[in-house]
């Protein structure tokens, strides 16, 4: 049996063509079953609340249900590695945060590569940590504190969720640019001791997400020296950055969106732009400030800069810390 030739190229380009109209289609269509986001700790803390408001802001403008997963364990790890075993079709999303970017280097050995296996799909809050003391320490402000630390070298002990957590990072850069000596001394969360500790004066200071610490600065338990953003935050519009007394310093608590390596670029941008316009709406906007945090709108190409940016900024800041750990 023969084809006509006008018949046989008919045919051949309908067939070239048919992968382009059909992952059209399924961009249009996604998501057509419910979708899970894999956030990598425990329900409660700050990421875990940016996760739900991520899954609540998509299930109403995609119609579908976005449910959050909470696979802990290994500081994260676990989330990636099983997002990164997910079929690429955009069922399967990310939790991206800060850890992520302080594990590539902590981790002496991952069985994934961060910037190369998961797909930047959209940027969507930064949170502050704020530099906070017991009330019992004799300064209130951070170059009071630096000069305490130096009169004092190693009676300082600062507080952490666990070693390596942005937490803890966000000291040991402190450490580093203030050039003082200070005792880490890592919690099973901060919240679970780490607090308690430091309003008795344990420990003397914490570099604590802001959503956990703020009740406590409001009722006087704790005193606020700053806040590690590069700028001030609408919930302690009073207390200075760190960066005011080292310039160059900023850490802070950030979250977005990833997919596995794979994911159709129809089904990223989609997500990015229903993300985006959520991330513009005034009540959104709201929302995120009452969680101490900034809105972070963008594409995937610029999320994918920032990841990049982080990756190789707390790379350096584990060098100086001396601090690795073996995967498990």
């Amino acid at each position: 049996m023969s084809f006509p030739r006008r018949r046989f190229l008919h045919l051949a380009a309908c067939a070239a063509a048919a992968p382009i109209v059909s992952r059209g289609a399924m961009a249009q269509s996604y998501p057509v079953r419910p979708v899970h986001l894999i956030h990598g700790f425990a329900a409660g803390g700050s990421g875990d609340i940016a996760a739900r408001l991520i899954a609540q802001l998509l299930s109403d403008r995609l119609g579908q249900q976005f449910v959050v997963e909470n696979r802990t364990g290994a500081g994260g790890n676990l989330a990636v590695e099983a997002v990164t075993r997910a079929p690429p079709d955009g069922y399967t999303l990310l939790q991206l945060n800060v850890a992520n970017a302080i594990n590539t280097a902590l981790y002496e050995k991952l069985s994934f590569n961060l910037l190369n296996d998961i797909v930047p799909v959209a940027s969507f809050m930064r949170v502050p940590n704020v530099m906070e003391v017991t009330p019992s320490l004799p300064v209130k402000s951070v170059p009071e504190f630096i000069a305490y630390a130096k009169a004092n070298p190693g009676k300082i002990s600062f507080a952490s969720s666990g070693v390596g957590s942005s937490i803890h990072m966000s000291g040991e850069l402190f450490r580093a640019m203030a050039k003082i000596d200070m005792l880490h001394v890592p919690y099973r969360g901060i919240s679970a001791g780490g607090l308690s500790d430091l309003m008795t004066g344990v420990v003397h200071v914490a570099f604590d997400n802001l959503p956990s610490s703020i009740e406590l600065i409001r009722a006087g338990k704790l005193r606020a020296l700053a806040v590690t953003t590069a700028a001030r935050s609408q919930l302690l519009p009073d207390v200075p950055t760190v960066g005011d007394f080292l310039p160059g310093y900023e850490a802070s608590a950030w979250y977005g969106v990833g997919a596995p390596r794979g994911t159709p670029d129809e089904i990223v941008e989609r997500l990015n732009r229903e993300l985006n316009v959520a991330l513009a709406n005034p009540a959104t906007q709201a929302h995120i400030a009452e969680l101490g945090g900034t809105p972070l709108p963008g594409s995937p190409a610029e999320f994918g800069t920032f990841i990049a940016k982080e990756v190789e900024k707390w790379g350096k800041v584990v060098e100086l810390s001396g601090v690795k750990i073996k995967a498990e």
